[in-house]
């Protein structure tokens, strides 16, 4: 009886299996709106920098310690993939995925569980229509092992497809902790060169005040022979104290990004040991590969993909809600009233199969369902959006790479006019009477806006190589 049970649950549940197929779709890479081949724009036809459409030659493919060669940055970089809070806070929702993934694994396994007891139970010979003339123990005491289990059988896919979920969870977790990784790469570097620009144009201001200081005593001395009057002495007066007013902003930003930089590695606010902007190697051989490489090598752009894969997975589970469930579940063990006869004729076993279908339930699967769907459109909407991002920062950082370059080039030219202009100047108002100080003093304004303005095209270069970098999926190796 109980082998004919059996191979009737076995033809049961493949009959199930195979229509199962039915309800349940299998995963792929969805086509999006988007073309991958026209993600990013390149740079100018003329330009060096221009990579050839079909090289797949990349710089995420370049390792971090290789890209950034200053000991100072690499050792930070270090420091902050060691303590970085952000990132063992990633590790951590890693660890929850995996634990959620087992959990769900474990759903296609029976449940087994073991059960031993001793029940004591009296009943009055009332409650038994017994005279209470006749002699009768009516104390039972029942001495129970038993072994049971449960199996709800995956014959919709439900159970799979939740599996299937979880386990695309836990994909979008790792991947959203190497999208932690390469910002917090790029985060460290940003702030590093930040700091270096800083520091020059300190440097540069500093200097500039020394030289201003000594125009007020040279104007002085100008006007004490009547080559100038009081106004070009107040004048070089307010242009040195016009420098010197800056001086301290620039050290507020030199604090503040010691400041971001210690939170980056986890320390309290503090110094942080560096070189010199001039000391730094620019990146001229810019890779960018080609387009879809961004959905093999962009962390966020593939934590988009787990998270609309886990939704569609999570959408063939509301499906499965419209189908009854097939739960085996057996029982067996032993069973007696006295205790020495525990194991001599004392074993029992039962198996039970059987459907389990809602019946008032199929608006809440309607609605179920219906949710799933709007959250599989959601999650493919955000994946489409995270590739035209990525697109998006591709193209920035390749055209303020161009720009900088473009700028230097002419900031050159600028730099050496200004100082001619600032030379001639002071020796006509030092030896001719054809010039006064207000154009003495233009000129200097010009040279330090212009000297400062270097720094940040030399910054500006730096840091759209950190921003490709990073926007091509590098930081990984």
């Amino acid at each position: 009886m109980i082998k004919h049970s059996i191979y009737t649950l076995l033809a049961a549940l493949l009959w199930l299996g195979v229509a199962s197929c039915r309800i349940t779709k299998t995963y792929k890479t969805p086509d999006l709106e988007v073309s991958a081949d026209s993600l990013f724009r390149k740079t100018d036809a003329d330009s060096t920098y221009q990579s050839a459409a079909s090289d797949t030659t990349s710089m995420a493919d370049i390792a971090w310690t290789s890209l950034f060669t200053d000991p100072n940055l690499q050792h930070l970089i270090k420091e902050g993939l060691d303590k970085n809070l952000d990132l063992k806070t990633a590790i951590q929702v890693i660890q929850e995925s995996e634990a959620s993934f087992l959990q769900s694994k474990s759903a296609l396994l029976p449940t087994l569980q073991a059960d031993i007891n001793a029940t004591k139970a009296k009943q009055s010979k009332a409650a038994l229509n017994f005279p209470s003339s006749v002699n009768i123990n009516l104390n039972t005491t029942t001495y129970k092992a038993q072994l049971s289990t449960s199996w709800e059988a995956d014959i919709w896919g439900k159970l799979s497809s939740a599996k299937r979920a979880s386990y695309a969870t836990l994909l979008q977790s790792e991947a959203a902790k190497r999208a932690v990784q390469t910002q917090l790469i790029a985060n460290i570097a940003l702030n590093y060169y930040s700091l270096l620009a800083l520091d020059k144009q300190l440097a540069i201001t500093q200097q500039t005040l020394e030289k201003r200081i000594e125009d007020v005593d040279a104007m002085k001395a100008l006007k004490e022979s009547a080559t100038v009057t009081g106004a070009a002495v107040v004048q070089s007066e307010a242009n040195r104290y016009a420098a010197e007013v800056s001086i301290p902003d620039i050290k507020q930003s030199i604090r503040e990004t010691e400041n971001a930089l210690s939170i980056l590695l986890a320390r309290a606010p503090g110094h942080i040991e560096r070189s010199t902007l001039d000391a730094q190697q620019v990146q001229v051989d810019l890779k960018t590969g080609i387009a879809t490489q961004l959905l093999k090598n962009r962390p966020d752009v593939q934590q988009a993909e787990y998270a609309f894969r886990a939704s569609f997975e999570n959408t063939n589970v509301a499906r499965g809600y419209f189908y009854p469930s097939f739960t085996i579940t057996g029982s067996g063990g032993l069973s007696t009233l006295k205790l020495e006869n525990f194991f001599v004729s004392s074993v029992f076993y039962s198996l039970v199969g059987g459907l389990t279908q809602p019946i008032f339930a199929r608006n809440q699967n309607k609605a179920r369902l219906r949710i799933a769907k709007a959250q599989q459109l959601e999650a493919m909407y955000s994946f489409q959006q995270s590739l035209l991002v990525a697109g998006q920062e591709v193209s920035n950082a390749l055209y303020s790479y161009q720009a900088a370059a473009d700028k230097k080039i002419s900031r050159a030219k600028q730099l050496e006019a200004l100082e001619k202009s600032v030379e001639f100047t002071r020796a006509l108002l030092q030896y001719s009477s054809e010039t006064n100080y207000t154009d003495v003093l233009t000129s200097e304004q010009s040279l330090l806006a212009a000297q400062l303005s270097g720094i940040n095209d030399n910054l500006q270069q730096l840091q759209a190589v950190v921003n490709l970098y990073r926007a091509l999926g590098g930081g990984l190796k």
